[in-house]
């Protein structure tokens, strides 16, 4: 069978389609697209989907293709890439076996950040994986297409160690002889003193943001940093409870992107959400843009989907209108209604 692979914006919505399979991206889960962002979607990640209801797969294709196009999103993230494997894996079987169970739920772990914090960045597929994509520099069709073959090559090793009844949460032992994965563990391992680096220039900030589960709100130690060098700078600030004031890492991050792209999140494991604070950033966005004349056809994403549960917020896709000063100055009003 021939497989194509076509890349499309976050958030672009699809409907199912003959001999094309819609992963990660979609906004629905119905036969042909298995996605995860919309509201009304289960608290699952598009690769736990492809497991948890594997007709989704086998009854849109029930039978022999010649000519696959499989759709997912541009820079194609872990999530992307699993769903991707264990629905071929799924076409070859026909059945889902144990050790696709397994990669399914490490896949779940990864895209909801509740990865354990004492399992080594250097010894899970994880973040070996982002070692590997940051290692890509080409134009970005280029770039999305090895995504998906340096994943897949990782999730066969993996399936076939999860096959052997092995632990694919941490693999130092597996990756050891592989010469590509050592030079991806030495990567991370050199990457926490980027994200020193990145400490060293941050903006420390204090936030009360509202529990996820009942009433109230909690104080969390948060970062804001622009252009950080560290690809895995969330892990590491989330787990850096030497330098957090309140002895309990880093539970809010503001990153800037050079001004094009804002992405903000907190950590799963603080027990607090953003809910609110994406609503407030896209009505300061329409402001900006109709004072600048530009039209507010792209909005902030708000992580309004059970799975992110408003955790994590991200602007628009043409690229903001608020500046950095204004971002900022959101976070910190939200904050104080929230406390208030």
């Amino acid at each position: 069978m021939e497989i194509v692979f076509q890349f499309a914006p976050y958030g672009q919505e699809f409907e199912p389609g003959p001999e094309r399979l819609v992963l990660d991206v979609g906004l629905k889960t119905v036969p042909g697209v298995i996605d995860h962002h919309q509201p009304e979607a289960e608290a699952e990640c598009a690769a736990s989907l492809v497991v948890k209801y594997p007709e989704l797969v086998l009854r849109h294709l029930p039978g022999p293709i010649d000519r696959l196009t499989i759709v997912t999103h541009r820079l194609p993230d872990f999530d992307a890439v699993s769903s991707i494997f264990l629905s071929l894996k799924l076409l070859e079987l026909q059945q889902v076996d144990r050790a696709m169970k397994e990669i399914a739920a490490y896949a779940r772990l990864v895209d909801s950040a509740t990865l354990p914090k004492n399992v080594e960045l250097s010894s899970t597929p994880y973040g070996l994986l982002r070692a590997l994509f940051v290692a890509i520099q080409k134009p970005e069709e280029e770039t999305n297409l090895e995504r998906v073959q340096e994943g897949l090559k990782l999730l066969k090793l993996l399936y076939e160690q999860a096959r052997l009844g092995r632990d694919i949460m941490d693999c130092r032992t597996v990756f050891q002889g592989i010469d590509r994965y050592l030079k991806a563990m030495h990567r991370v391992e050199d990457d926490y003193f980027n994200y020193l680096e990145d400490l060293e220039k941050a903006t420390r900030v204090q936030l009360s943001l509202p529990r996820s589960q009942g009433p109230g709100w909690e104080l969390v130690d948060g970062l804001v940093v622009q252009n950080p060098k560290s690809f895995l700078l969330k892990e590491w600030a989330r787990r850096d409870i030497f330098n957090s004031s309140l002895g309990r890492g880093f539970s809010f991050l503001l990153t800037n992107l050079a001004n094009r792209r804002f992405i903000i999140g907190v950590d799963p494991e603080a027990g607090v959400n953003l809910r609110g604070l994406g609503s407030l950033l896209n009505r300061l966005e329409k402001e900006k843009r109709e004072k600048l004349g530009r039209p507010f056809s792209e909005r902030w994403y708000e992580g309004n989907c059970p799975f992110f549960d408003y955790r994590i917020i991200d602007s628009p896709q043409d690229g903001p209108a608020l500046n950095h000063q204004e971002v900022l100055e959101a976070v910190l009003e939200f904050s104080r209604k929230v406390k208030s």
